[in-house]
């Protein structure tokens, strides 16, 4: 069986914990900060795991991780 190649876009964005899990960062806090409130900012600045439902379709492209 050959090896299975990693999706390197992928796997630059995410990271796997012990557990399994999947974790993300939240989209939207990059640019355009000024009008959001700090209580949104902050909660976009923390991690955020995949829905349980992506799980499947994204370990197969970060088979390694």
């Amino acid at each position: 069986m050959p090896k299975l190649k990693t999706q390197r876009g992928l796997a630059k964005r995410v990271k796997v914990t012990a557990r399994g899990k999947i974790k993300r960062a939240k989209a939207f806090h990059s640019h355009l900060l000024s009008s959001k409130t700090p209580k949104m900012k902050r909660r976009l600045s923390k991690a955020d795991t995949i829905h349980p439902s992506d799980k499947k379709r994204l370990k197969s492209l970060i088979p390694y991780l």
